[in-house]
């Protein structure tokens, strides 16, 4: 079993999201980043999504209204109580009902969090390395969308914990950065070098075979 993206859910999720954003008043720091995550989130049927939130609701809005679509769990992680309180003000402002609020830092509070399927990271948290760190995919797998993540040099794929193989990523130049990791299930190579591949080529002029490991 694993992760089935799904364009009919992503175009809901996405149509929702520019609905709520053309509705809401919010500050909103970039729509395409929101409207991007709403419809990864709705277009992999997320079943359980966590936002390890920093500052600003439209992001949280977009997830908002991905999950009524799939239907799937919400919540949110925070440093600490006045963060909390600040979040969830923000979340009725905006007319829409909080995500479940873990506090804490770090791995400590996101291992609590099994199952997850669709993560979403600001990495201007302090801690940004530390929850990557110790998120737990989900049966299916799962998706991470690091926000502000800066330039393209790979490094939320150097941040997962070990054993979480990432098999797939990209990097959008939105929003101050976005880079999405596809983290697969069972075993098999990963881009983070615990996992070696062979790569068989064939050369057409001489018809040699050549396997190289990479």
């Amino acid at each position: 079993m694993k992760l089935v993206w799904c364009p009919e859910m992503a175009s809901k999720a996405y149509i929702g999201a520019v609905k709520a954003l053309a509705d809401g008043e919010i500050e909103i720091e970039d729509g395409n980043v929101v409207e991007m995550v709403s419809a990864m989130a709705g277009g992999w049927r997320a079943e359980f999504i966590v936002e390890a939130w920093s500052a600003g609701v439209a992001t949280s809005l977009g997830l908002a209204t991905a999950a009524v679509e799939t239907g799937g769990k919400r919540v949110c992680m925070v440093s600490d109580e006045r963060t909390r309180v600040e979040y969830e003000q923000a979340m009725e402002h905006a007319g829409v009902a909080p995500a479940e609020v873990v506090v804490g830092e770090g791995e400590e509070s996101v291992r609590e969090l099994e199952g997850v399927d669709f993560m979403v990271v600001d990495m201007r948290r302090r801690d940004a390395a530390r929850v990557l760190g110790g998120a737990r995919p989900g049966l299916r797998g799962m998706v991470v969308v690091c926000k502000s993540a800066g330039r393209k040099d790979g490094g939320a794929v150097r941040m997962m914990g070990r054993g979480t193989r990432v098999v797939r990523t990209a990097f959008l130049p939105i929003g101050g950065g976005l880079e999405i990791l596809h983290v697969g299930v069972g075993k098999g190579p990963g881009l983070q070098g615990g996992c070696a591949r062979w790569i068989k080529r064939v050369d057409r002029a001489t018809g040699e075979l050549h396997v190289f490991r990479r």
